[in-house]
């Protein structure tokens, strides 16, 4: 398989795993983008290796992990939520899904980059440990024990009511 032809095949789904990583379109695209240079540089090792998807998919986890350590700028991404157009046609506001993913998302993101990775190459791609250790280059016991504390950490977010801040001012 030539890379062309893996990128029409495979490359919506690096995508699709790049934005659960990162939690932004646009740098989920640049993901993508540094992963497949890196994987057109070194073609030949990949079309030889007994499984190319994890060997891309490995090189995608790292380009993450190292973006997530050098980014030292203080940038910090915006995105726009689009204003709900009415009722679902459940009768569901849309927005409270809106919401609920919005609040997962902050939450996957106030986890350390390897528990964040490790959960979502578990639940999003649906890894085993094996496969996520090749991954990430750890052990699977590392991963079982990252899951564990990273599920704990949410968990016990989650039952923790927000706080909201008062300004003192009678209504």
């Amino acid at each position: 398989m030539e890379l062309e032809e893996y990128v029409a095949a495979r490359g919506p789904a690096l995508l699709r795993l790049a934005h659960v990583l990162c939690g932004d379109a646009h740098r989920a695209q640049d993901l993508v983008q540094t992963a497949l240079v890196d994987a057109f540089r070194h073609w030949r090792r990949v079309q030889r290796a007994d499984h190319p998807d994890a060997y891309v998919r490995r090189i995608l986890v790292n380009a993450h992990l190292a973006a997530v350590r050098k980014r030292s700028s203080g940038e910090v991404p915006v995105g726009e939520v689009p204003e709900p157009d009415g009722a679902g046609p459940d009768g569901a506001d849309p927005a409270d899904g809106v919401a609920g993913r919005d609040g997962f998302r902050a939450a996957l993101d106030g986890l350390p980059p390897r528990a964040r990775t490790v959960l979502v190459l578990r639940y999003w791609s649906d890894l085993d440990d094996v496969a996520i250790a090749d991954a990430l280059g750890v052990s699977p016991v590392t991963v079982r024990a990252t899951a564990s504390r990273a599920l704990a950490t949410l968990r016990e977010r989650a039952a923790t009511p927000a706080t909201t801040t008062t300004t003192g001012e009678a209504p």
